[in-house]
């Protein structure tokens, strides 16, 4: 009977360790989100591993050849708990599958922001000033209170530029 297991990635080598593992005739599933990433000092969307580090794999501990796994290129380790391989139950594993998209891809709830919160913006002309959330206009735009010479400035946002302190 086959079982999901946990396999540890070298930094970054989600995608390498899944494709290489595939190629040996292995059955991998890595889960996908969109998230941000900083590129040439601008915040992008993009597709990120759900568990950096980490990605699962079918076996059976009967019939399937483990020998390969730790040397395939991208793989680190083969997460045990002592000497027993750590098992994943398969109602996670259909749990993910099952709430991605049609691109395979699990779209995370938008954070939950609340007036007066207080925001720190990543991104753009105010990078790295502190605001309170004034309020929100739609999912992708707010308005927050900058403190700018004594005074607030209302100035409305992407979301995205946004984030919640504490």
């Amino acid at each position: 009977m086959k079982s999901w297991y946990l396999i540890q990635t070298k930094p970054k080598s989600e995608e390498l360790a899944r494709e290489n593992l595939e190629r040996q005739g292995y059955d991998a599933y890595l889960p996908l989100i969109m998230g941000r990433a900083k590129k040439r000092g601008k915040t992008i969307k993009s597709i990120q591993p759900m568990f950096p580090r980490y990605l699962f794999i079918h076996l059976s501990d009967q019939t399937d050849d483990w020998g390969p796994i730790r040397s395939t290129l991208g793989v680190s380790a083969l997460v045990r708990f002592g000497m027993t391989p750590a098992i994943v139950p398969e109602n996670i594993i259909n749990s993910l599958k099952n709430n991605e998209n049609t691109q395979g891809i699990h779209e995370l709830p938008s954070r939950l922001l609340s007036p007066g919160d207080k925001l720190l913006i990543v991104e753009g002309p105010f990078e790295g000033y502190e605001a309170t959330l004034f309020s929100q206009n739609s999912d992708d735009r707010v308005i927050v209170l900058l403190k700018i010479a004594e005074s607030c400035v209302k100035v409305k946002l992407e979301q995205s530029l946004i984030e919640p302190i504490g």
